[in-house]
């Protein structure tokens, strides 16, 4: 299972959403790309789709933008790319659409495992905790020798 583009895009919209969520401030498309090299075009069809979800409101005016819609330890990961991304097709059961042999039956049980396996991970961690993971890589411990 890979991340698709639309999805690390989301999820990078998404964490300047969260650093900026205590303070109110709504960023606008403009910002967003820019500190996180998106294009500007797919960044808004992105946001819309988050809109449509409840993940963000838009706000308009002069000083608009978008804002996270809730807390972002309230936002699951799963939630994020079950919005962009839709229902997952299973490619196995379009292999093995009939479980007639003991090898499609095989096949589709593993898969279904995987699937779920993947979704019990991104269900347990929250954009809040996406920033923090974020942050420990920006800022590794540092080791000083005399």
């Amino acid at each position: 299972m890979e991340l698709s583009c639309k999805s690390e895009y989301v999820l990078l919209a998404l964490i300047e959403l969260t650093l900026t969520y205590k303070s109110n401030e709504p960023l606008q498309i403009k910002q967003i790309a820019a500190r996180q090299n998106i294009p500007e075009r797919y960044l808004e069809q992105l946001l819309a789709s988050l809109r449509r979800c409840g993940l963000v409101k838009s706000q308009r005016g002069p000083k608009g933008g978008y804002l996270l819609a809730r807390e972002p330890q309230n936002i699951t990961l799963l939630e994020i790319v079950g919005c962009i991304e839709g229902v997952e097709t299973n490619s196995a059961n379009e292999q093995c659409s009939d479980p007639k042999t003991a090898e499609c039956a095989a096949i589709q049980e593993i898969w279904e495992e995987a699937r779920q396996a993947a979704n019990g991970v991104l269900a347990s961690y929250s954009l809040q905790d996406l920033v923090k993971k974020r942050d420990e890589k920006g800022h590794p411990n540092l080791m000083y020798y005399i």
